[in-house]
């Protein structure tokens, strides 16, 4: 025990290896808030300068800038509008209005407690659940990653707006966008029309960047003449009496995210979606409603991206299988330095083991610190006079999708996607289900094809195979309790159990 309490303190009392996660954190932030900056392409370019530093100095480096990057995308999501990667895109929905009305330092303060809150729970259940979680997360099959997605496309209902309808529209044509490209299983071409430049899909990060950020600042275009809202900034830090009434809503998300980010191949920008969803349902009586600036939209899918950071390192500190794709990058990294991740980096290297930990609570240390410090200076890019602000979000815009691959043509996607997104706008639909439908289209394609290649492309062994296996059975449940909940039945149903509770009372 002391031993193990030993290699979790090394980062701590090393100033060094401090210094290295303070600088990671800091510089994870500003990347992650660049829109098309990914942590995973940080992450990537880090790797090269560390072959030769030992492999405590490169993981204290990699963990802050991990950290620090997912928490991040919040910034630019709050402030523009500009999600700065894809785990950010439902704090844009509340937290976007929340600036619009001058509460931009409160929505900052509130995210950076609740990420940290999130990310020290992941933390935790890397730390004393490790082993447990990856074993159930190595029993979930390719049926169960589908009516996952099938429950993250629920979402639509959520993401909606005032239509449902053009709610599924809308998700409907980001499913037809993700499935641009070559077929993963055949390499026969979907929706390419013969040219090369389709082959290789579009990339959902520029769709974001273009629905998001470029649409926005056409939209801004028709309030030039409107005064900049005026920031208040003088209560940054949250009220302790905020953090209890969103304790309970931080804890269930960061569940969703330690739980969803421990599944290989997901990672924090599904877990965002589903634990805003789940905080949607269960708050019955928000101050402000969800959409508008609820401060239970910010809280939940930061609480859950951050949580995902502990649970993707669950999965690849046991098994040596990656949580997300910034988890497979630091494989390679700790092949480099000639480890082998696996269920024998437990056995032969325990320093490792309990040194992450103790590096990424650190990690999280320097986040509330970073966090917390620069907002009076960030929210002044809100106060900015239009003329100057809506170029620069252009500007912005164009440099994130170029630096996804230095490709010049996601530029002229970006503009696309951000004309298109405009009209969308303007005609009422919400650009939130296109990037639900971009990112979620071709996990669902590839894992049905899957499952059903497993079951020997018999559907009634498909069928079969749902309604046997314990978690395949409750994932089902739960998708068609959802399902049903959304319909006019459901809908009545919930009307008729509160009318009889309230008879229930008044009789009482």
């Amino acid at each position: 025990m002391l031993e193990s309490f030993g290699y979790l303190a090394i980062s701590w009392f090393d100033p060094w290896l401090l210094m290295l996660t303070a600088a990671g954190t800091l510089a994870g932030i500003y990347v992650g808030a660049i829109p098309g900056l990914s942590v995973t392409m940080a992450v990537s370019i880090l790797i090269s300068f560390t072959f030769k530093w030992s492999v405590n100095d490169a993981l204290a480096l990699i963990a802050g800038v991990y950290v620090g990057g997912v928490y991040g995308g919040s910034r630019t999501a709050i402030l523009l509008n500009i999600p700065g990667a894809p785990s950010a895109i439902a704090t844009a929905l509340d937290g976007y209005p929340m600036a619009k009305r001058g509460e931009a330092g409160e929505a900052v303060g509130l995210t950076t407690v609740m990420s940290v809150f999130g990310g020290f729970v992941g933390i935790a259940a890397l730390a004393l659940f490790a082993p447990m979680l990856a074993d159930f997360a190595l029993m979930f099959t390719s049926r169960d990653y589908l009516l996952l997605a099938m429950i993250g496309i629920l979402l639509v209902g959520t993401l909606s707006g005032e239509s449902f309808a053009k709610g599924v529209f809308a998700g409907a044509l980001g499913v037809l966008i993700g499935m641009v490209g070559l077929d993963p299983m055949t390499a026969e071409g979907r929706f390419t029309f013969d040219t090369i430049t389709l082959m290789g899909g579009i990339p959902y990060v520029v769709a974001m960047i273009g629905f998001f950020g470029v649409a926005e600042a056409f939209v801004q275009l028709h309030q030039l003449d409107l005064p900049a809202v005026k920031q208040k900034i003088d209560r940054v830090i949250p009220r302790l009496a905020d953090v209890r009434r969103y304790f309970r809503v931080a804890m269930r998300a960061s569940g969703i995210g330690t739980v969803i980010g421990a599944l290989p191949g997901t990672g924090g920008d599904i877990a965002a979606l589903l634990a805003y969803d789940d905080a949607k349902r269960a708050t019955k009586n928000p101050e402000v409603p969800f959409g508008e600036g609820a401060k239970e939209g910010l809280v939940a899918p930061e609480a859950a991206n951050n949580a995902a950071v502990g649970g993707a390192f669950v999965p690849m500190l046991t098994l040596g299988i990656p949580g997300d794709a910034v988890t497979a990058v630091i494989i390679g990294a700790l092949f480099i330095h000639g480890l082998k991740p696996g269920p024998l980096l437990l056995v032969e290297t325990p320093h490792l083991f309990w040194f992450t930990v103790g590096n990424l609570a650190l990690a999280n240390i320097f986040l509330l610190i970073f966090g917390l410090t620069g907002i009076r200076i960030f929210t002044k890019i809100v106060e900015c006079p239009k003329a100057i602000l809506l170029p620069l979000i252009i500007i912005l815009s164009a440099v994130g999708s170029y630096a996804i691959q230095n490709n010049p043509v996601d530029i002229y996607w970006m503009l696309l996607f951000g004309v298109f997104g405009y009209f969308l706008k303007v005609y009422g639909f919400q650009v939130g289900p296109v990037i639900l439908g971009v990112i979620l289209g071709p996990m669902m394609d590839s894992n049905y094809r899957r499952a059903m290649i497993g079951a020997r492309n018999d559907p009634a062994t498909f069928i079969w195979d749902f309604l046997s296996h314990p978690i395949s059975c409750v994932l089902l449940i739960a998708f068609l309790a959802l399902l049903i909940s959304q319909t006019p039945l459901g809908r009545m149903a919930r009307e008729a159990w509160r009318g009889r509770r309230a008879q229930g009372r008044g009789a009482g």
